[in-house]
């Protein structure tokens, strides 16, 4: 009777788990559907705020106490973050983990270490992307492995230049160079951090380890003041949040693909590319913003002190958000977009690419990093073969209107200032938009019929400025400045 009793309860326990989880998955899936956004868009959402209470949590009751209590409390809170959102195929990133553990520790400090790294966690990223791909945008597992991936390359470079002779590294890299050998709880610990598990930001194992030790304050001996610079991000975040849920519904990528746009007329079709392209970059925009205000609230923003003695709370910023609103170029809009995912990229892959002696190249193979690093779809090939050209061209321009007197001069003139603005906005987010289409789009038959709409817009007034403007150069540039540039 006993035994029949506790099977009967044991019915009743597991009955009482799932219709919990149903009802849970209901009423999520009931409030995303409410919101015009899918579940898995919500779960994404909750879990980036989650980070304020884990934050607060650690503020109050872990702050300064033992290392091995934090590296616990991240990686746990982070496993948490990732079962919520994926269930059970965060198996993925612990695996990731171990074995970039093991890495570190049977091969060392070596180039063997490092090339195995960026092999193995490339290859694994692109496998996940290879077997999960669809022709849409789909938030699973590879989301958060991608930023998973940097982490642990990055690691492994870091724990390489440890081992080498400090003066033969540059300030950079002595800055950056793991001198101790990390734990498997230390590794994990930077890893699940949940304020950067899911979407970034980027940051080294030792900020991460500053961390830890209470060495990221304001206030030594003491919990950061950072509660209202964090804030501060979190409601800017906010902000952007509310302006992207209440448009999103009617700014979307897929009406580029509809017969309504190419009935439009073509300048109709170049304006709503333009909206498109700016508005589409404000969810990402929304998450870093959020994301960074947690990191400043639990210290890992914090990056020293101003001239004047303020505390500096900009070590984990992805955003900067003014110069990415009002700067009329497209490098500036990569000097303030996703900066810790380009200063990573910077600093290990288009600097270790020094020894090619091209910067070109190191600069379209740092691209091409990217776009593989982004997905296996055509569209961010394309989207980063523009950046590529887009920069170098801006270059050229920029450069010709700097040494041409005649151009100087015109460009100099205070009226029409406004003007030159507006035309530079205008050319800046159009193009931005249309390299964001095959960005966004992924698959070639979607973005080729966009492209086809306009004409081929962006390539065809790029490639033209590309063999157009040395010739302008040379004829506008008288040869004195050539030569007084030369000396």
């Amino acid at each position: 009777m006993a035994s029949s009793a506790e099977g009967d309860e044991g019915t009743v326990v597991a009955l009482a788990g799932v219709l919990q989880s149903g009802f849970q998955e209901l009423s999520l899936n009931k409030l995303a559907t409410s919101l015009g956004a899918s579940e898995q868009a919500l779960r994404l959402i909750i879990s980036i705020f989650l980070g304020y209470p884990f934050a607060l949590f650690y503020r109050h009751y872990l702050f300064y106490k033992e290392t091995y209590l934090i590296h616990l409390f991240h990686t746990f809170t982070g496993l948490s973050i990732a079962y919520f959102n994926f269930g059970n195929q965060l198996y993925h990133s612990l695996l990731c983990i171990v074995l970039q553990f093991l890495i570190l520790r049977l091969m060392g400090r070596t180039i063997t270490a490092v090339l195995t790294t960026f092999c193995f966690q490339m290859a694994y990223l692109l496998a996940g992307y290879y077997y999960t791909a669809t022709g849409n945008y789909d938030i699973k597992w590879t989301m958060p492995h991608c930023v998973l991936t940097l982490k642990l390359i990055g690691l492994a470079v870091d724990y390489f230049d440890g081992g080498k002779d400090q003066n033969s590294l540059s300030s950079e890299q002595q800055k950056y160079a793991i001198r101790g050998v990390p734990s498997l709880l230390e590794v994990a610990g930077f890893s699940y951090f949940y304020g950067a598990f899911l979407v970034g930001p980027q940051f080294s194992m030792n900020h991460y380890m500053k961390l830890v030790q209470g060495e990221l304050t304001d206030i030594p001996g003491k919990i950061p003041n950072s509660i209202i610079p964090a804030l501060k991000r979190l409601s800017l975040g906010l902000f952007y949040l509310v302006g992207y849920t209440l448009l999103s519904p009617h700014i979307t990528e897929d009406y580029l693909l509809t017969e309504d746009y190419d009935n439009h007329p073509f300048w109709f079709r170049c304006m709503y590319m333009l909206i498109w392209g700016k508005f589409v970059l404000y969810k990402y925009v929304t998450c870093w913003l959020v994301t960074e205000g947690v990191c400043i609230l639990t210290g890992l923003g914090f990056n020293g002190f101003e001239e004047k003695g303020k505390a500096k709370w900009d070590a984990c910023a992805n955003m900067k958000v003014w110069l990415f609103e009002t700067n009329p170029r497209f490098t500036g809009t990569i000097a303030s977009f996703n900066i810790n995912t380009n200063a990573w990229v910077a600093r290990y892959i288009f600097k270790r690419l020094k020894f090619l002696g091209n910067k070109e190249l190191s600069q379209g193979l740092s691209l091409l990093f990217l776009a593989l690093w982004h997905g296996l779809h055509s569209g961010y090939l394309v989207c980063f073969q523009m950046e590529f050209l887009i920069v170098i061209v801006e270059r050229q321009a920029a450069r010709l209107i700097q040494e041409s007197p005649t151009l100087s001069k015109l460009a100099a003139i205070t009226v029409l200032q406004p003007f030159y603005y507006l035309v530079q906005q205008t050319i800046h987010w159009l193009f931005m938009g249309y390299s964001m289409t095959a960005f966004c789009l992924f698959t070639w038959d979607k973005w080729l019929k966009v492209y086809k709409s306009i004409y081929f817009l962006g390539h065809i007034f790029f490639l033209s400025l590309l063999f157009i403007l040395p010739y302008i150069h040379k004829a506008m540039v008288p040869r004195k400045e050539k030569l007084k540039k030369m000396e």
